[in-house]
């Protein structure tokens, strides 16, 4: 059986916390607008409908007929190795494992790539576009959710939970009170 792949990242620009990228395959044929209704770009989603979807979408791949992934890169790669290596480090990792062989072709959010070996087409503004960028949009956002309320109970204070990471007022002054956790990104908060 041949894949239709969607990839796109979520968490590129918070002070804390890993990047996460999703990647989901469906059948060639297989229309993902009709079977995920009211998917988009999961920024322009409440919380409570990723939720949703996202329990559609594993329920699918219970199923058999949806694979994904989420693959994630900590804080240290990318202070150690920058943004767009963390982001395509792991974007490639769950693209080859996904789906090595079957797949047809990769849509792609933004400016990511896939690797050289596959058929791909990256799109602008693809998460809210194509469909299926917007289901990947939706695993990568709502698993690195997740993650940064598990971080909420391992470094409180912080407030993970309510901004996950983002550069808020909020997280600024948790910062100067509680100086870096472990999971900050030092190299987004030089002077």
């Amino acid at each position: 059986m041949k894949y239709i792949v969607g990839v796109d990242e979520a968490g590129r620009g918070p002070l804390a916390g890993p990047v996460s990228v999703g990647i989901v395959a469906v059948p060639v044929g297989f229309d993902v607008a009709a079977e995920f209704p009211g998917v988009k770009d999961s920024k322009k989603l409440s919380e409570k409908k990723r939720e949703a979807i996202f329990a559609q979408l594993e329920e699918r791949k219970k199923l058999g007929d949806v694979k994904f992934s989420v693959c994630f890169e900590s804080a240290q790669v990318i202070d150690a190795k920058g943004i767009a290596y963390a982001v395509k480090k792991a974007a490639w990792r769950g693209i080859r494992a996904l789906a090595p062989e079957d797949i047809e072709k990769v849509f792609l959010d933004g400016s990511l790539k896939a690797p050289p070996e596959y058929i791909q087409e990256t799109v602008i503004d693809g998460d809210n576009l194509i469909p299926i960028i917007s289901l990947a949009s939706v695993a990568a956002k709502v698993l690195r959710d997740r993650k940064m309320y598990e971080y909420e109970k391992e470094f409180p204070g912080y407030g993970f939970a309510k901004h996950k990471g983002y550069g808020t007022k909020e997280h600024y002054a948790a910062i100067r009170e509680h100086g870096l956790s472990a999971i900050h990104r030092r190299s987004f908060l030089r002077d």
